[in-house]
């Protein structure tokens, strides 16, 4: 590596010291998977659970009321987090779900998660439109989603697969098994296996840790291919304190043993962690800006224009064939897009000089008006021989100053 690069990684670093990462991971997934306690245990300290305000039990024993279904809601909570030993701190923002999958009709639970993310956009997308933009203004965009399928030891369900075709659109997709305890290696492997399977066959773009053979490094390749081996994730967290030889471990203990949290043998939760909050989080934030949240303002953009047929940038989201227009062709036409908001604002610009530029003229054509006059009257008053005073005073009423004032002065001066 050379020097550049280094002093390049240092100042990175010492500005994340300062002002710390902007992080937002969203956790979704049917009760009773786990997503609590994965993130007690990502964050070392109890952010979800009652503290963080959970739905309170129902009364289903009221007649009227029993058929009610809640549905999901949208939880987001921060929290600071301290990474290494150098003081670089994230900012977490942990986006928590509960009520997903709980429904019969779960519709309406796809329809508020993905309002959700769009509104993330939006937000960023209305920020870059404005003129003088808000150095305070905090970017909420959700850079990853871990959807925690439920241990069956079979593939995916229907839910599954609907919401994650759904979603990957709008964010990275991260598949976890939650309480990967409960299955046995077989059936975990097995599990892995058929859940991998279904998602190649229904063509999911979950976050599969991409790498290029030919451009990445060869221990980027190594380390991508082992995380992306390791999909989807087998996920067992605990907030419990088990000492296990003489040292104190999370971990969570059963009559036949003790499962560690921190063991590869036992859960892949060390590599999502390190994935999530070190090795892979720029590039999940660079995916998220660069690819999903320009796919989504050209979509916008483009759908903006296309409702108004008598804009001068009329353009559709169609080709000549009326088939859809690939991924390039949507960013060329964002492009031009750009380009014509650019000239727009560039004709006002003009505009308002010139008008500036008009009035400077009109007040330097009456200044040069009223010292004509000024002058005219002095020449008149000299060759008729009016008294000083009512030359003064003529004088003042045209904006010249106090002249007896001056004349004084110059008098005592003189003596």
């Amino acid at each position: 590596m050379s020097s550049n690069s280094m002093s390049a990684i240092k100042l990175r670093r010492k500005k994340n010291v300062k002002k710390g990462i902007q992080f937002c991971l969203m956790v979704c997934g049917a009760s009773g998977t786990g997503r609590t306690t994965f993130v007690n245990t990502l964050c070392g300290r109890p952010v979800l659970g009652s503290a963080s305000g959970t739905t309170q039990p129902r009364d289903y024993d009221d007649p009227t009321t029993a058929h009610l279904e809640e549905g999901v809601k949208i939880k987001p909570v921060t929290v600071e987090l301290e990474l290494d030993e150098e003081g670089t701190r994230v900012s977490l923002t942990v986006v928590d779900t509960p009520g997903f999958g709980d429904c019969v009709d779960n519709e309406a639970s796809f329809g508020e998660i993905s309002t959700y993310l769009e509104r993330q956009y939006d937000d960023i997308l209305a920020e870059e439109s404005r003129i003088k933009r808000n150095p305070r203004f905090r970017d909420n965009r959700v850079h990853v989603l871990l959807y925690f399928v439920q241990p069956t030891g079979h593939g995916l369900r229907e839910l599954d697969i609907e919401l994650m075709r759904r979603l990957s659109p709008r964010v990275n997709v991260i598949p976890v098994i939650g309480k990967a305890d409960s299955l046995t290696p077989l059936e975990l492997a097995e599990s892995k296996k058929l859940i991998m399977e279904d998602i190649e066959h229904y063509r999911i773009p979950v976050y599969n840790f991409p790498y290029d053979i030919e451009e990445d490094d060869e221990d980027t390749v190594e380390e991508n291919a082992e995380l992306r081996g390791l999909m989807p994730f087998a996920i067992v967290g605990s907030e419990d304190i088990v000492e296990v030889d003489g040292k104190r471990v999370r971990a969570r203990a059963y009559p036949w043993g003790i499962v560690e949290v921190d063991n590869p043998r036992h859960s892949d939760f060390l590599a999502i962690r390190s994935a999530l909050l070190h090795s892979h989080l720029a590039d999940l934030k660079e995916i998220t800006h660069d690819f999903l949240y320009e796919n989504y303002r050209t979509e916008k953009l483009s759908k903006s224009v296309s409702s108004d047929p008598t804009s001068a940038s009329y353009l559709t989201t169609t080709g000549p064939d009326g088939d859809s227009m690939d991924p390039q062709s949507l960013a060329s036409q964002s492009v031009r897009l750009k380009e014509e908001q650019l000239r727009r604002e560039e004709e006002k610009l003009r505009e308002i000089e010139v008008k500036v530029q008009r009035e400077i003229n009109e007040k330097r054509q009456e200044l040069l008006a009223r010292e004509s006059q000024l002058k005219e009257l002095e020449s008149r008053m000299v060759r008729e021989g009016t008294p000083l005073q009512q030359h003064a005073l003529q004088h003042q009423q045209l904006g010249g100053g106090n002249f007896m004032d001056e004349e004084d002065d110059e008098t005592r001066g003189g003596a």
